[in-house]
This record gives structure tokens, sequence and C-alpha cells, in this order.
């Protein structure tokens, strides 16, 4: 099967950065995009930003241009760099791959990573 695994989560001030990563293993034939999503107590799971395999990226309006979305085809892996942190993006940040299982093109999954908590506090 395919595992999703996100690093890269803790404590920061407000202000600051840190920078994400989400590596994809397992039975892939091919990754079609990747995409970071979060979730605070209470809310709604929120889409931040996807990247295809090919490097197109698009982001939500939430991120405001702090957050850059990046990725490592050689790698499967995926990075979501955070900056000028602030106390609301406090939240468990999720990884998101829609990925080709087999030689069949139908044959594509959703897959969802741990989540690894992000905490914006002074």
């Amino acid at each position: 099967q395919v595992q999703l695994v996100e690093s890269g989560g803790g404590l920061v001030q407000p202000g600051g950065s840190l920078r994400l990563s989400c590596a994809a293993s397992g039975s892939i034939f091919s990754i079609n995009a990747m995409g970071w999503y979060r979730q605070a107590p209470g809310k709604q799971r929120e889409l931040l930003a996807t990247i295809t395999n090919g490097g197109r990226t698009n982001y939500a309006d939430s991120t405001k241009g702090r957050f850059t979305i990046s990725n490592d085809n050689a790698k499967n892996t995926i990075y979501l760099q955070m900056n000028s942190l602030k106390p609301e993006d406090t939240a468990v940040y999720y990884c998101n791959a829609a990925i080709r299982l087999t030689t069949s093109r139908s044959v594509i999954r959703n897959y969802w990573g741990q989540g690894t908590q992000v905490t914006v506090s002074s």
C-alpha cells in the first residue's frame, strides 16, 4: 500500500517560519498531484496549496502569499515553506496525494498522511 508521512511541525513564535515535508512511499506507479491541508479544532479541513507532478502550483487565498509549496520528484516528496506565521495558523497540517497505483490510468486513489501539529505562540 501507500504511506504518506509528514514531518517538520512544532512550536514557533509569531513571525517565525517552519518548513513541512511529506514523503510518499509504497506501491506507487505515479503521482498526479499532492497538496497541503490544515484543520484546527472546531473548523473544517482547509485546502492550502497543491502541486502537480510537473510543478504547477495553486494556492488558497488564506495563504496570503506567506506559504510556498514545492516538490522533489526524485524523492516523492513535497514541502510547505511557511513564513510570517500567525497564531491563527495553529492547526494540524495534513498531506494529501492523488496516486496512480497500476498501469491502468483509471486506478487513482487519494491518500492522507497522519498529520503534523503546528503551534504558533509566544
